[in-house]
Parts: C-alpha cells; structure tokens; sequence
C-alpha cells in the first residue's frame, strides 16, 4: 500500500485555526510530510503572512475570531494564487457546494483523521500542479504562435526599416483604443496581436509601388488598394480569435467612416470596430513615421489633420477618444522607435497625401 506521506513534492502550507490543540495535531501531521508548514490563529494574522510569503496552499477553520475562514477565503481568492481548504464542523450551515462557490478548492469535515488531511492536501496540489503545467503550455504555445505570426508580418513588410516598430506600435496604440473605449479584456489582447497583420497583403505589391517616392498613378493606386483583399484572402477561414479578427482588419482598415474609403465603401457601424481602431492608429503612427515619399509630420500638424477627418475617415467616438489621449498615443510613438516630427512655419503636407487624401 502507498505511503500517503512519502510525497516528492515540496509546498508551502500555512495552517488557520484559532485552536492551539488543531495546531498542534496539524503541525504533528504534516511534519511527516515534505511540506513546509505555518501557522496562524486568525484570518488577519494570515493576511499579513500572505502578504510577505507565497504558499501553495491555506488550510483554514471557519469559525474563528477577527476574521473567520470565509471572509479569508474569499480574500485568497481575491489577492493571492494559494489554494485553499476549509475545515468545518458546521457542516449544516456550510454545505460543499457553498464552500466552492466561494473559491475554496476543498474542504474537510471536523474531527477528521491525519490519513483525510494529507490525502485531501495531496490531491489539491496535484491538481494545482497539473494546472501549473497546463498553462506553462499553453503559454509557450502561445508564445511560438504569436512568434510566428510577428515573422509572417516582417517578411509581408521586411522592406521598410520601420516596420519592426511599427508592428509592435500599431498593437499597443490599438489596445490603448480598447481600453478607453472600455472594451472587454478579450477584445483588448486580441486587437493587440491582430492589429499588426493589418497591413500583411503588402507581400502582394510590387516594390516600384510600395517604395515609390512620389505620388502614385490611379492605376498604381488601384493596385495599391488591392492589399486589403490580398491580405483577407490570406487570413481567411482561421479558427484563431486572432486571425479571425485580423482578417476583418487587413479588409476594412481603410474603409471610411463616410463610405469612401475601400475595398467596399462601408459605412459607420458597418464597418467593424476593430477596423474603425486601427483606421486611426495606422494613418497616426504613418504620419510621424518616414516614408519613400516624406519626413514625419509634426505633432500639432497630425493632430490637426486627425481632427478634420472627424465623421469623415474616423468613427467620431473613436476618434474623440484618440485626440483627448493624444499625448499617451504620442509617448507611446516616442518610446519605440525613433519620431523626428517637428514644428515647423514652413511645414507642407507631401504631394501624395495632399493629393490622394489617403495615407496607404
């Protein structure tokens, strides 16, 4: 038969029970064991422990005095990342699917044997640790998701000594859009991966049109216009959020809040929300940016022609958003990358933004 207390995991465990006599019998227990044990008498003794330590795992009573082990758990739960289990003997006023709800992992009826509490302990740090391991692989499948994606994008743009910066940019710019507009948490971290594939159709245009430095032919233009659709095409059918939301960007970045914008003249609400965030935040970061065609723009100038696209190019609350936040979108093009834009009396737009009306 297994030996319950020969274990080959190490915790940290810290005890909650205002009885000196539990303590002790507890202590007794778990020096059996391998784990690491310490003890308080009430819900506020254990908040302060808990406040300078990290524990795996909070064994407390209910019914003590100061703090009870209800208000306590709910507080773990709350503030910390220990797990915790309830010792009870009210078990009619406190049922097990009450003591869950409240967040608690597991709880153990009073008077109960050392062979219970280990057993009990054993099993919620199993499950904290398979849950350990569950998100350390989720996160560095993510990592190499989003690794990947971040190469797609560069090779789609590696042309412009920019676009490293840009791409991270254009992520935070969107998110900060997000936060604003008090859009889910969901949204926020989505927006901030797809946004940078907005532009990923550009690997579909010839370089004498991406990297021409004077104003472009209508039928240059036309096929300028065609990354929108090369880039939805790309990232179609996904069943990635991510790419799902950055398949509706790359289509509708540069629709208009007016309808004269393209590939589909879409108007107002028609066009998504995440197309009408990165609309803002991609003409933004290109007017302080250098490009084959002009220096950054300075700032009261990009400020200005933002403004005038208001009900126009821009969705007005999203933009409104983005102008009373101006200097947050400005520290955040001054800290990645490098922003040259300055005043200047003698300051003229470039001939294709004056003509085209339109920052591709």
């Amino acid at each position: 038969m297994m030996n319950i207390f020969e274990n080959s995991q190490t915790a940290e465990i810290l005890i909650v029970d205002d009885e000196p006599m539990i303590r002790d019998l507890l202590e007794n227990i778990m020096e059996k064991t391998n784990y690491a044990c310490y003890f308080a008498k009430n819900g506020e003794t254990a908040l302060e422990m808990l406040s300078r330590q990290t524990f795996d795992v909070v064994l407390t009573d209910i019914d003590m005095p100061v703090m009870g082990g209800i208000e306590l758990a709910k507080i773990i739960k709350s503030k910390f990342t220990a797990d915790v289990i309830v010792m009870t003997g009210q078990t009619r006023s406190y049922q097990y699917d009450e003591i869950i709800n409240i967040g608690a992992s597991d709880f153990v009826e009073k008077p109960f044997s050392p062979r219970e509490i280990i057993l009990r302990v054993n099993r919620v740090l199993r499950e904290r640790h398979l849950k350990q391991e569950t998100r350390k692989t989720h996160d560095e499948l993510k990592e190499s998701y989003l690794d990947s994606i971040h190469r797609l994008v560069m090779a789609a743009e590696y042309k412009d000594e920019d676009t490293g910066d840009h791409i991270v940019r254009i992520g935070q710019y969107c998110s900060l859009i997000a936060k604003k507009l008090n859009l889910s948490r969901e949204f926020k971290e989505t927006i901030y991966y797809a946004a940078p594939m907005h532009d990923i159709g550009k690997i579909g245009i010839p370089d004498k049109i991406l990297l021409k430095p004077g104003k472009l032919t209508s039928d240059e233009f036309e096929t300028m216009k065609n990354h929108t659709l090369i880039g939805s095409r790309l990232l179609a059918k996904s069943k990635s959020k991510i790419l799902q939301m950055a398949h509706e960007i790359a289509l509708t970045h540069h629709e208009k809040f007016n309808g004269g914008g393209y590939p589909n003249q879409l108007k107002k609400t028609d066009i998504p929300i995440s197309g009408r965030i990165v609309a803002i935040a991609d003409t933004f970061d290109a007017l302080t940016s250098k490009r084959p065609y002009k220096d950054p723009y300075p700032p009261e100038i990009i400020y200005d022609i933002l403004k005038k696209e208001r009900g126009k190019h821009f969705d007005p609350e999203v933009l409104d958003i983005f102008i009373t936040n101006f200097d947050q979108f400005l520290k955040i093009r001054g800290k990645i990358g490098t922003f040259e834009g300055r005043t200047d009396q003698h300051f003229m737009l470039s001939e294709r933004d004056k003509e085209d009306g339109e920052i591709v």
